[in-house]
């Protein structure tokens, strides 16, 4: 009998660990791994939660920027529009000239004027 007991003690004592391992080590293996896994996903929340911030801000940055450009197309169409009626009132100027003789002897003089200025002004320089 002291050998039967001898030996449960021994083997007790071998699978001391692995009692507690059946009895509830497993579960605290488990809720270290559920400890982690909920730091990990923790650290992906924050990891996206910073990108949405980050692609927030982009997206509010692409925004103004749009919204600029815009405005700048708006104030260059105006310009246009005004320049548009600036040459068209000129080319109604330039027919009205035409229309007679002595008006076009004098445009041609003007042009030839103006192209001998700057025959004369690129020999000069």
């Amino acid at each position: 009998m002291s050998y039967r007991r001898d030996r449960r003690s021994s083997k007790s004592a071998l699978f001391d660990g692995f009692d507690k391992l059946e009895e509830g080590g497993l579960r605290s293996s488990s809720s270290f791994s559920h400890e982690i896994k909920e730091h990990d996903n923790d650290k992906a929340i924050d990891s996206l939660q910073d990108r949405v911030t980050f692609l927030k801000r982009l997206t509010g940055d692409i925004h103004d920027e749009v919204e600029s450009h815009n405005r700048l197309l708006d104030r260059m169409g105006n310009v246009m529009d005004a320049t548009r009626g600036i040459m068209s009132g000129t080319m109604d100027r330039f027919k009205k000239v035409f229309e007679k003789k002595s008006n076009r002897r004098m445009y041609t003089l003007v042009v030839g004027f103006v192209v001998s200025f700057l025959i004369i002004y690129y020999l000069i320089r």
